[in-house]
């Protein structure tokens, strides 16, 4: 009897998983993890308990976004809060041209994306947990000492447009999160925070190698290399910027519904 019983609850377990995924979230088990740029200290960061989009934001989500509220409208975005670039393959407010609706919606800046998030009751996952659910490969938590999941982060630097491709081609990783890597460069709601430690940046080589890719052609290992290419990215955008291959997605400090 107690074996049926321990069938059924996992079943239903496993039940309740799926549906919160089909609510467009994932839930993220709290955890820690020693992120490169600690890696000097290997203190280890606490990362709560959180959920976060299974797949960026697409076009077509956007754009409701947008008729919602014109402020955010390519025509109408004040210069503070978007550059030039905001929405430029959008052929007008309401037409993203020849992109697909199911493509992620990119060249938005961090203020709109905070906005969007904002918006649906959500927020932008931070750095640590960004980095924590994109350590993940198909099966393990930590995927980081895997050559072979380095390999594939570093195929991705290599290639181009990879924007125009749609959400979910890419791997479901062990928290059934897609295109953490493979898709777009995502924003994160404290994106430039790691260079705002003043003095103490001076004790930590590794973290003055983050404000140059190239410095960290010299890393010792694939898992530097990867990493430092995302944080020297961040570290090079201000909150008004927008590119082509920069999207987002949302994070909640609420568990999904079932």
């Amino acid at each position: 009897m107690k074996k049926y019983i321990f069938i059924l609850t996992l079943f239903f377990s496993v039940f309740s998983v799926m549906k919160a995924q089909e609510k467009g979230m994932a839930f993220i088990k709290e955890g820690s993890f020693v992120p490169l740029y600690g890696a000097i200290s290997k203190n280890p960061v606490v990362v709560k308990s959180f959920s976060i989009d299974i797949f960026p934001v697409t076009n077509s989500q956007f754009l409701e976004f947008v008729k919602k509220n014109p402020y955010y409208q390519k025509s109408k975005i004040k210069g503070i809060f978007a550059d030039k670039s905001y929405l430029s393959y959008w052929k007008d407010d309401f037409d993203f041209g020849n992109a697909k609706p199911n493509s992620p919606v990119t060249n938005v800046s961090w203020f709109v994306a905070k906005k969007y998030c904002e918006c649906e009751g959500k927020r932008l996952a931070t750095m640590d947990e960004w980095e924590y659910v994109a350590m993940a490969d198909t099966k393990k938590i930590d995927a980081r000492s895997k050559k072979e999941f380095n390999n594939y982060i570093l195929s991705w630097y290599e290639k181009s447009k990879t924007y125009e491709n749609e959400i979910g081609k890419t791997f479901k990783n062990y928290w059934g999160v897609y295109d953490m890597h493979g898709l777009v460069w995502e924003w994160t709601a404290d994106f430039n925070s790691i260079f705002l430690s003043g003095e103490s940046r001076k004790d930590k080589s590794n973290d003055k190698n983050l404000f140059c890719g190239s410095a960290s052609v010299n890393a010792t290992d694939l898992m530097d290399y990867a990493a430092f290419m995302r944080y020297a990215f961040r570290g090079s955008l201000k909150a008004q910027y927008s590119t082509r291959n920069l999207g987002f997605r949302c994070a909640s400090n609420t568990k999904p519904k079932i």
